[in-house]
């Protein structure tokens, strides 16, 4: 049973998986925080880009 214990704890295969994770964590709190901005830069972008295909 000791050595499944060290087995375990030194197996370093999920690692990727926890790595993904708080990647993903980090971008949706990144997302979260700056929603405004974000939104008002994709406005302003489709603003444009009305305005300037009326004008063809």
């Amino acid at each position: 049973m000791k050595t499944l214990w060290k087995d375990f704890w030194q197996d370093e295969s999920g690692m990727g998986v926890v790595e993904i994770i708080l990647i993903i964590v980090v971008l949706i709190g990144l997302v979260i925080i700056f929603k405004e901005r974000i939104t008002g830069v994709v406005n302003d972008i489709f603003e444009k880009i009305v305005s300037q295909s009326s004008s063809i």
